[in-house]
């Protein structure tokens, strides 16, 4: 042995090392840059207007007041309207839940069938898929308002519905196929051997282990939908208007005065759904992506 101690392990770091000043100071250059619009928002919206009209936007309120946001809920104009974001928000729970549902729902059993299941044109059925989950959306707009009004859905939420979820399913079942391809193949034979079918298979061990992807494709799912603006101004009407078109109609408006702190109000109760939702399931949205959803 040496006559003296040797230290093991790797030299311990410094905490003001110029390679972690450089890490941090651009993280939190990041952070502030996404953070102060937030910031803005959150204080004008807690504003009065003649506050806000000294010019200082990036000063706290003197005095908070939270009429902007009640006004901004259930008496703004948009067009005729003066019922707020009330009605839009509802209109948009009505779209979102059922398009998640039933999208998720489809490309789950798509992915699965894909990354498990040999059969005839599969790879064709696959390659159709990953082409319309590149296809614009804006070239698609006049071909399916033809289709949506044949059908009799044209300018309601069912037609709106039926947009969302087949825009949704080709992204999605890619997530699903690269995720159960992921899972151990000996899982799927073991289950095969004990007799398992196509859907015993999926219910009782795929669905079970498939969580962290389902979270993933909820938050892309959830986060696309609420905050669509195109597809819900084109497919509705007025009286069914998502709530993102309320929010452009009341920030827009051409009536009145200017309501900055209402129209950040506005602003900030239209985001809060899909934020919510993502600090929720945050953890498991990045297990899902680290587990294979981007794998493949």
């Amino acid at each position: 042995m040496a006559g003296h101690d040797e230290a093991w392990g790797p030299r311990p770091r410094r905490i003001f090392s110029r390679r972690n000043i450089v890490l941090y100071g651009a993280l939190v250059i990041v952070s502030l840059y996404y953070l102060m619009p937030l910031y803005v928002m959150i204080v004008t919206s807690l504003k009065t207007m003649p506050e806000i009209r000294l010019g200082n936007v990036f000063a706290p309120p003197v005095e908070i007041t939270f009429e902007p946001w009640v006004k901004a809920w259930s008496t703004a104009c948009t067009g005729l309207n003066c019922d707020g974001l009330s009605r839009g928000f509802w209109n948009s729970v009505r779209i979102t839940i059922p398009s998640v549902i039933i999208s998720i729902a489809i490309a789950s059993v798509n992915g699965y069938a894909l990354a498990n299941w040999r059969f005839k044109g599969g790879n064709t059925f696959f390659t159709i898929l990953i082409v319309g989950a590149f296809i614009p959306y804006q070239v698609m707009i006049y071909p399916i308002v033809i289709i949506l009004r044949e059908m009799g859905v044209y300018g309601t939420l069912t037609g709106l519905i039926i947009v969302h979820t087949i825009f949704g399913m080709p992204i999605n079942t890619l997530l699903f196929r690269n995720y159960f391809s992921s899972l151990p193949e000996e899982l799927f034979k073991a289950a095969r051997v004990d007799g398992a079918g196509f859907w015993g298979i999926y219910f009782r061990i795929m669905l079970p282990m498939s969580l962290p992807i389902f979270v993933v494709s909820m938050i892309i799912q959830v986060t696309g939908i609420w905050n669509d603006f195109l597809f819900g101004v084109v497919y509705t009407k007025p009286d069914t208007y998502p709530m993102t078109v309320q929010l452009n109609n009341i920030v827009n408006s051409v009536q009145g005065v200017k309501e900055y702190n209402v129209n950040m109000a506005a602003t900030i109760l239209t985001g809060l759904v899909p934020l919510v939702i993502y600090f929720i399931s945050g953890k498991l949205f990045v297990r899902g992506i680290a587990a294979g959803a981007v794998k493949g």
